[in-house]
């Protein structure tokens, strides 16, 4: 079944707990946490979501290339300018389980 979820003025955080949930099937009463899920998410109007407070300013991504000294950091408008899909992604993702069923999860996430 597809679920399509319109995140136009709506919050990050609680948008992507809302899709982590029906990724993993916990919406279900046929549940089981070992079990893939067979819902999608198709996720529409993402360059409208919305962060609170000081947020926008703030919040930095960070990675690591692998060697002393280069850690490298993103801040969020910059990340959200370029790539809107990847911030709600990485925040769903982050909500995920962290076991081999994360991405084949992951997959099921769409944007129109």
């Amino acid at each position: 079944m597809d679920y399509i979820i319109d995140v136009k003025n709506k919050k990050l955080g609680r948008v992507a707990t809302q899709i982590a949930t029906i990724l993993q099937g916990k919406h279900r009463v046929s549940y089981e946490g070992r079990l893939l899920g067979e819902d999608r998410v198709i996720v529409k109007g993402v360059r409208q979501v919305v962060l609170t407070g000081k947020k926008t300013d703030q919040k930095v991504y960070y990675r690591h290339a692998g060697k002393l000294g280069h850690l490298k950091e993103r801040k969020f408008a910059d990340v959200f300018a370029k790539r809107p899909e990847w911030v709600l992604r990485h925040a769903v993702n982050s909500m995920l389980p962290k076991n081999r069923l994360r991405a084949r999860r992951i997959k099921k996430l769409l944007f129109q």
